[in-house]
């Protein structure tokens, strides 16, 4: 589907209100990502089936077995300019998408079948009475919890400590009984495992289908948001690794793109930054994203040197190092 808006200069198109532009999930690329999820749940036997709106944000409204997308992953242009006003696009990869999708999933799950009100699971994840706290310090050591999103979300409150359990027992690759062997999260995994078994082939009835905040039924204007989305999040982590990503990289252009190099010796690149920061694959991971994103955004370019590769796991080294030293300071504040 084509939209005129498109082509309008980001001023012009920050006027636009969020109703206006008329999207759609419907072919677009995460559509593709919701069929994937669809199957996954059909390869467990799990029958229930999450239904999908676009919105503002991610979130799924309590005890509603449904999930809310941000618009702006149905269309490039406004991913685009996601990036351009907050140096991020969430859930703006296939991978990164199908992560918060199996998430939220574990959510409308808890949510539709009363998961909470079970005295295991109260046991293992806690009480999903307790309020959200406006910001929680991480133990990025602890094994207690699965890692799976970003910043150790699990460990920000019993309801996404089950949601993202879940997330990792659905995910086909995630090999979670080799993966957290030796975790005392294993026995939240083990739990989860024999919860589902118990729904397998059954159809769940009288779900609730609402959709709420719509973005059809949205009248913000794009710039509107943008700024409530300033003042809400600001800075949270500032962003200081272009300085370092200058020293390692160029912006020839006859060099290759230094994104294709990162993402081409991914593997190469953990092992050799594992060997200097020990079991940090988590972190490493989650700033190496950060980083190709990073590298693709300023369009920089990879020159062929002896050492190359030596270079670019000291600066994913020096990278984890000063993530997580804003981690802990930020959570401190």
């Amino acid at each position: 589907m084509k939209y005129p808006w498109a082509v309008l200069p980001r001023e012009e198109l920050l006027d636009l209100r969020l109703c206006d532009l008329d999207l759609r999930l419907r072919g677009s690329w995460v559509e593709l990502c919701i069929d994937r999820l669809s199957v996954e749940l059909q390869q467990r036997d799990l029958r229930i089936r999450a239904h999908c709106w676009l919105s503002e944000e991610w979130f799924c409204p309590q005890g509603i077995c449904g999930i809310a997308i941000p618009f702006y992953l149905a269309h490039p242009r406004l991913r685009r300019l996601e990036h351009v006003e907050v140096k991020r696009v969430e859930g703006g990869s296939r991978r990164e998408c199908l992560r918060l999708l199996r998430h939220e999933m574990g959510h409308a799950i808890q949510g539709a079948l009363k998961l909470h009100r079970r005295r295991r699971w109260r046991e293992l994840f806690g009480r999903s009475t307790v309020p959200y706290p406006d910001e929680y310090q991480p133990d990025p050591s602890s094994r207690n919890y699965v890692q799976y999103l970003d910043y150790w979300y699990a460990q920000s409150h019993p309801i996404e400590d089950f949601a993202e359990t879940f997330a990792v027992w659905l995910d086909p690759r995630s090999r979670w009984r080799r993966r957290y062997r030796d975790w005392p999260a294993l026995e939240k995994l083990a739990y989860v495992d024999e919860l589902m078994d118990e729904f397998k082939g059954r159809r769940i009835p009288r779900l609730d289908r609402t959709r709420i905040e719509e973005i059809r039924s949205i009248h913000k204007t794009l710039r509107q948001y943008y700024s409530e989305r300033h003042q809400r999040y600001g800075e949270t982590f500032p962003d200081h690794f272009d300085t370092e990503l200058l020293r390692v990289f160029t912006r020839h252009t006859a060099s290759r793109s230094a994104a294709l190099y990162l993402l081409r010796n991914r593997r190469r690149v953990r092992q050799r930054a594992m060997a200097v920061l020990g079991d940090e694959q988590y972190l490493i991971d989650m700033v190496y994203r950060e980083l190709i994103g990073r590298t693709r955004a300023l369009d920089l370019r990879v020159a062929d040197r002896e050492g190359m590769l030596e270079e670019v796991a000291m600066l994913v080294a020096v990278c984890v190092t000063r993530r997580l030293y804003d981690i802990r300071e930020w959570y401190k504040m």
